[in-house]
């Protein structure tokens, strides 16, 4: 299931950048995939702590609103396979994903990381 610690574990990519004296002086943290958030600080780490802090928060609202939350986007990148499998076993994930409305690549994908997650092959 994805909740808070899922998409907080994920690698998004912060950009920074050096604010003028117009705009307060600085420097700015965004989310690369999610400029609409973002932080500032006097140096690079604290601007990046404030936009982490602000991601934070973000997710508490998407979370409890039920918002779609974008990956960070090098991450959807795929690759087509080719697999063998059992047609019992076919069977059953077809049911399983039937029932939950998700294709089997979804199923595949989140059974897989489940497991790898679980076993700290991060």
């Amino acid at each position: 299931m994805k909740n808070k610690d899922y998409y907080l574990e994920l690698e998004y990519g912060i950009a920074t950048r050096k604010l003028s004296q117009e705009e307060g002086g600085g420097i700015l943290a965004y989310y690369i995939d999610l400029p609409f958030i973002s932080g500032d600080g006097e140096n690079i780490e604290e601007a990046i702590n404030d936009a982490k802090s602000a991601f934070e928060c973000y997710l508490d609202v998407a979370i409890e609103k039920k918002d779609i939350i974008k990956e960070p986007s090098h991450l959807m990148k795929t690759k087509r396979i080719n697999i063998t499998i059992p047609i019992y076993a076919l069977n059953k994930i077809d049911k399983y994903t039937n029932a939950h409305k998700i294709n089997r690549s979804t199923f595949l994908v989140e059974s897989a990381l489940s497991i790898v997650s679980s076993q700290n092959y991060n």
